[in-house]
């Protein structure tokens, strides 16, 4: 069985969702296909087994949460243009 799933986040800015991009580029290296467009960012989510799935897919969303409190505790002004 092989578990998919795509998770779809759209930002302000495409500087906004270029940042968090590359932020969890590194960390999803191997576990997470993703794409940059715009101001979206499309993960792809498989695994072979559910707990593998569920794992990797609260690990990107709580990457991504991490990622965005981090901006918008900075001055989230120059992310926005």
């Amino acid at each position: 069985m092989i578990i998919k799933s795509n998770i779809k986040i759209e930002y302000e800015s495409p500087k906004y969702s270029e940042i968090v991009y590359k932020s969890l580029e590194v960390d999803n290296e191997g576990f997470v296909e993703s794409d940059l467009e715009e101001n979206t960012i499309n993960f792809k989510v498989e695994s072979k087994s559910l707990a593998s799935f569920l794992a990797t897919a609260d690990d990107l969303i709580a990457s991504e949460i991490l990622a965005e409190n981090i901006i918008k505790n900075t001055n989230s002004e120059k992310f926005r243009k």
